[in-house]
């Protein structure tokens, strides 16, 4: 599977992006603006062993807008847009280390080249998202990190 696939199935699978297996980079862009479904948010979730409360945290999201979004089963544009960007980089991390359980396990690890920060909690800001991107980079091609 590639990172593109697994990123469409993170989010859902096809039929979150109209039966699309991969979906353009234009639809990709348009779905989100108008918001993905409350299950592409339980799938990642689900993918990455967050709790509720993790979840929230990352996507900033306080609890009651996260039910709330529960109910009315979608999330709002800039909702989607912070859970595409989780589910890029768990894209990423599936693809520099072969399976599922092993990406979110270093994303829940606190990791020295990212100052001893866990992967997974600087996914809240684009900054945080752009360095971990790099350090698995770095990964991939061979560079100690």
């Amino acid at each position: 599977m590639t990172a593109t696939e697994y990123l469409v199935e993170a989010l859902g699978g096809a039929t979150v992006f109209r039966g699309r297996a991969v979906p353009t980079s234009i639809e990709l862009r348009e779905r989100i603006k108008r918001g993905l479904p409350y299950r592409s948010l339980e799938s990642v979730r689900v993918r990455l062993q967050l709790s509720v409360p993790e979840a929230a945290s990352v996507l900033h999201m306080p609890a009651r807008t996260l039910a709330r979004r529960r109910q009315t089963r979608k999330l709002d544009a800039d909702e989607s847009d912070r859970l595409y960007r989780v589910a890029r980089v768990a894209a990423q991390a599936f693809a520099v280390f072969g399976t599922e359980e092993k990406a979110a396990t270093w994303l829940r690890r606190p990791n020295r080249a990212l100052s001893d920060e866990v992967p997974l909690l600087l996914l809240d800001t684009d900054v945080g998202v752009r360095q971990v991107e790099d350090v698995l980079g770095r990964i991939e091609h061979g560079v100690v990190s």
